[in-house]
């Protein structure tokens, strides 16, 4: 299921694509699982702005974590490490429908989600 706020949309890489995403950009450091190149139709890979290896295998998916995922995730987007692909990320949410990917089964606690939020600036902390 596509969850929505303004012109940004996030959900699974597996779901069929829909001529109302606009650019399709996977969000995940890992290649999703059993998906070739071609049937993932993306407009773009930014693994750069996925949470760093550690902090993704600290979060494990557990819903319980999530907060705390959210918070520490989203001190990674403000890192240097993570600011030329959140930057352009951003760049691309203001000029065209944008629908951020992941393989995450639980999209509602996924750093889709995070992202989505933070560019739409009701998850955004200067």
């Amino acid at each position: 299921m596509a969850r929505q706020s303004k012109q940004i949309t996030y959900r699974r890489v597996y779901e069929e694509t829909s001529p109302t995403d606009g650019k399709r950009v996977l969000v995940d450091r890992v290649w999703p699982r059993g998906m070739r190149k071609q049937e993932a139709h993306l407009d773009e890979w930014l693994r750069d702005v996925a949470p760093s290896t550690e902090l993704r295998k600290w979060y494990g998916h557990e819903p319980s974590r999530f907060p705390e995922f959210r918070r520490r995730y989203l001190d990674e987007l403000r890192d240097s490490g993570h600011r030329e692909a959140a930057g352009h990320l951003r760049d691309l949410a203001g000029h065209d429908k944008l629908t951020l990917l992941t393989a995450t089964k639980d999209v509602d606690h996924s750093q889709a989600a995070v992202l989505a939020e933070w560019l739409t600036g009701s998850g955004r902390s200067t």
